[in-house]
């Protein structure tokens, strides 16, 4: 009898691993910012689709990018911006892409700031929201999308070379809203998605979309196995997700 059982729980454990290693994994490189929203979505996903793993891997859009480029194995990706989309086509590593979503600029403080409602426009007082000495938390301005997006809001509010010398650049947008969420920048420059999702910031202001291009989000299915999620996530159910984390639906 206890030989039986014994033979019976080793083809449970043989069931149970070949189970596991039959689950199908999808890799998602998606830009930092689209962190909670898309994690949120996967989840959801996989109540109906208990043998689907979903694993992603978030970063700026330029680091994903050249990753994918060099042979990393993303099944779909996500960008924050057309550039490095457009770079992944032009390089023949994808083929084509769809436009999901866009976002807003906006100008963030930490909590307990005293700065409230700043207008941005050429008029802004930035030396009396910024002294000297005090730090502008922005995505690193030459490849992160938040930090190109702000460069070329500031370029085109005149206040770019005032400014820069009082720059925390970070590696994505979520460094820079962290660096202003610790206190370790007075202001910083994130898309309102990022700002948000954290109760340790507060927007004080919004840039105006006039002075730089849209901010879209494009997506391209990389694997064709991964294309029920990548369907799903143009779904009118992963849509509302996405507008409840703030971004505007394309």
């Amino acid at each position: 009898m206890k030989k039986v059982i014994g033979i019976l729980q080793i083809i449970i454990m043989m069931t149970v691993t070949f189970l596991a290693s039959a689950a199908e994994k999808i890799t998602v490189f998606a830009a930092s910012s689209l962190t909670d929203s898309i994690q949120n979505i996967a989840a959801i996903y996989k109540v109906e689709h208990e043998d689907t793993d979903i694993v992603f891997s978030f970063a700026s859009s330029s680091v994903l990018a050249k990753q994918i480029e060099q042979g990393a194995p993303a099944d779909i990706f996500m960008s924050a911006d057309q550039k490095w989309m457009t770079y992944l086509i032009e390089h023949n590593v994808a083929k084509d892409k769809q436009d999901l979503l866009k976002n807003t600029l906006v100008l963030i403080a930490p909590k307990q700031s005293k700065l409230n409602h700043i207008v941005i426009n050429t008029q802004t007082d930035w030396e009396a929201i910024l002294p000297k000495g005090e730090k502008i938390a922005i995505g690193d301005p030459d490849h992160v999308p938040a930090g190109l997006y702000a460069k070329e809001s500031l370029t085109n509010l005149g206040i770019l070379n005032k400014l820069s010398p009082q720059f925390a650049p970070a590696s994505n947008v979520r460094d820079a809203l962290m660096l202003v969420e610790r206190n370790e920048a007075t202001l910083g420059i994130v898309y309102s998605t990022d700002a948000k999702v954290s109760d340790k910031v507060k927007i004080i202001g919004t840039f105006p979309m006039d002075t730089f291009k849209p901010i879209e989000y494009p997506i391209t299915l990389l694997n064709p196995k991964a294309n029920d999620f990548y369907q799903y996530l143009n779904s009118p159910q992963a849509k509302a997700i996405f507008k409840q984390y703030g971004f505007i639906i394309k």
